[in-house]
């Protein structure tokens, strides 16, 4: 997946680990972190004052949250990016013509990183937002991803990450997927039916550079219930693959 350090520092894989513990309660006090991340209530406490006087937690009483300072280094490494600026104008018509969630992800690590998350009118709430990171093979922009990665490339990542479910419909076995992502490959688009959340269904396609490498993907998400399947695998595929090619049309000429 990616190389091991040479000469890992204990301190900072500790202080990572609370900080991916605080983005999952939200807000925690000292003990329940302690809980959460296996570590003695002092060494926690430690921890979180050295991120406090570095603004990167804030503290309220006796809770815990994440300071807005990641923000900046987060927005800094999306804007490194130049597929944002590209395709976030598209994304955003993409949303309001259909007045779904439209998404664009790239790959990082093994995950889909959401690089950019736009609502549109009739939009469904997902804890969804930019710099979410979600396992490829469970979600339609995950494996419009998948399926243009090399094979080896693809067992790199499930050997890191496995291939767990989210639901009943979720695949988690590999010669399944790589028959799947063949399918995504020769239809153009992938899909998520309720793979990832039950009752909701997305269509991802891939974002090729003129080399057929690729460079992330768009998906929306529908409800289940707002759409038949005619709408769905006949209509939606070909909207979020109009959208994709103006966005590749964009890169080509960005070079």
């Amino acid at each position: 997946m990616h190389d091991e350090a040479k000469h890992p520092v204990s301190t900072s894989k500790k202080t990572i680990k609370i900080l991916d513990a605080l983005q999952e309660l939200g807000s925690a006090g000292v003990t329940e972190l302690a809980s959460a991340v296996d570590m003695n209530k002092s060494t926690v406490h430690n921890h979180l004052s050295t991120l406090k006087s570095e603004d990167l937690v804030v503290q309220k009483d006796d809770e815990y949250t994440l300071g807005l300072r990641l923000l900046e280094f987060g927005g800094r490494a999306r804007d490194q990016r130049s597929l944002y600026d590209i395709a976030t104008p598209e994304i955003e018509r993409l949303a309001n013509q259909t007045g779904e969630l439209a998404n664009l992800v790239v790959e990082e690590y093994g995950h889909g990183v959401y690089l950019v998350c736009e609502k549109g009118d009739k939009a469904v709430n997902l804890d969804i937002y930019p710099g979410v990171r979600r396992l490829l093979h469970v979600t339609a922009s995950g494996k419009a991803i998948l399926a243009h990665l090399p094979t080896e490339r693809i067992d790199e990542i499930i050997e890191h990450h496995g291939l767990p479910a989210k639901t009943e419909q979720s695949i988690t076995d590999r010669d399944v997927l790589l028959d799947h992502l063949e399918e995504v490959r020769e239809q153009g688009f992938a899909v998520d039916d309720e793979e990832h959340i039950n009752g909701l269904r997305c269509i991802g396609t891939p974002i090729l550079s003129d080399e057929g490498d690729v460079l992330g993907a768009v998906s929306i998400s529908v409800p289940v219930t707002r759409m038949d399947d005619d709408q769905f695998y006949n209509e939606v595929p070909d909207i979020v693959r109009s959208a994709t090619n103006v966005i590749e049309l964009h890169v080509q000429n960005s070079r």
